[in-house]
């Protein structure tokens, strides 16, 4: 059962956060505090953003003893007029006691009940119903875990920011020819690629050619997201700070304040020696004209299992 008094339980994108908190480690020089200043204000008035579902106190506390910490990451395809859905949605256990970092994938289709709606439906619904407050509220009741923080990237901005950091490298398991997602003709080759931002887009979009389907395309999410993390924790990408900030002011929304992500970065660095990626799975059926995914009690205890935080 949820208890918000003890531990908790998806660029890609607080990994995506350390591109900018790697400057704050950054050691004295005029650059350094300028870098430092402009990432403190483009935080403070653009990126960070408070919700009532989840009480950060409990987060900073467990910060400052350096616990485990779960923080929800969606991927929201928004676009003007539009409320949207979360195209991708997982969540980021971090685990620094064990040098481990947890990266689990929730299918879009996946089929439950959405909190405070009582509507049956996909899980990615919640954010059309009810935005980043209902997301985070269908996905604590669906796995029976708390979140410590959420990090919101319009999905539309991806593009903008893999360009803002140079690109990313990333190896491809799949083969393909795309059919529009980024541009008609291009050849994904398998292997160690290159990728810049539009092609991240197809990248990380396409699914009809894959023949796992969507949890071909979430694996491809999760290899950009970790990309990412490597990239931006690189001094690569200082130089082009002033770019990332501009992206992420415009595309990134997230209830951890500047002091949270700084101390994320000095604390929980350790966690990216040992990344596990999962996927969560299930039946799909077709209900009422509509697929979903149905996914076990069994599985859905698995991934909880995997998530929850002990002292």
């Amino acid at each position: 059962m949820k208890n918000k008094e003890k531990p908790k339980k998806k660029g890609l994108w607080w990994k995506v956060l350390l591109t900018i908190v790697v400057c704050v480690g950054l050691a004295g020089g005029g650059y350094a505090f300028f870098v430092y200043q402009s990432a403190k204000q483009t935080v403070e008035k653009k990126i960070h953003t408070p919700v009532a579902s989840i009480d950060t106190s409990i987060g900073k506390k467990k910060m400052k003893q350096e616990k485990p910490l779960n923080i929800l990451l969606m991927g929201v395809d928004e676009r003007e007029d539009d409320q949207g859905r979360s195209d991708a949605l997982m969540v980021l256990s971090m685990k620094p006691g064990k040098d481990q970092m947890n990266l689990v994938s929730i299918p879009r289709d996946t089929r439950t009940t959405i909190a405070g709606d009582g509507r049956v439906t996909k899980i990615n619904h919640a954010y059309a119903y009810g935005g980043t407050e209902m997301s985070i509220n269908t996905v604590e009741d669906f796995l029976d875990i708390d979140l410590d923080y959420y990090v919101k990237l319009n999905m539309e901005g991806l593009s903008e920011l893999v360009d803002a950091v140079g690109g990313i490298e990333v190896t491809n398991h799949l083969e393909w020819t795309d059919t529009g997602h980024y541009k008609k003709g291009y050849t994904y080759e398998k292997g160690n690629i290159h990728l810049n931002g539009p092609q991240t887009m197809g990248f990380v979009r396409m699914r009809y050619q894959d023949p796992n389907n969507d949890f071909g395309r979430n694996e491809r999410q999760r290899t950009v997201i970790q990309a990412l993390i490597n990239k931006g924790a690189s001094f690569s990408s200082v130089n082009k700070i002033g770019s990332i900030l501009d992206v992420l002011g415009d595309n990134m929304q997230t209830n951890l304040a500047f002091e949270d992500m700084r101390h994320l970065f000095l604390n929980y660095r350790s966690v990216r020696n040992n990344v596990v990626t999962y996927q969560m799975t299930g039946e799909g059926k077709m209900i009422d004209g509509l697929w979903y995914l149905l996914v076990p009690e069994q599985e859905v205890q698995k991934v909880h299992d995997m998530l929850k935080i002990s002292d």
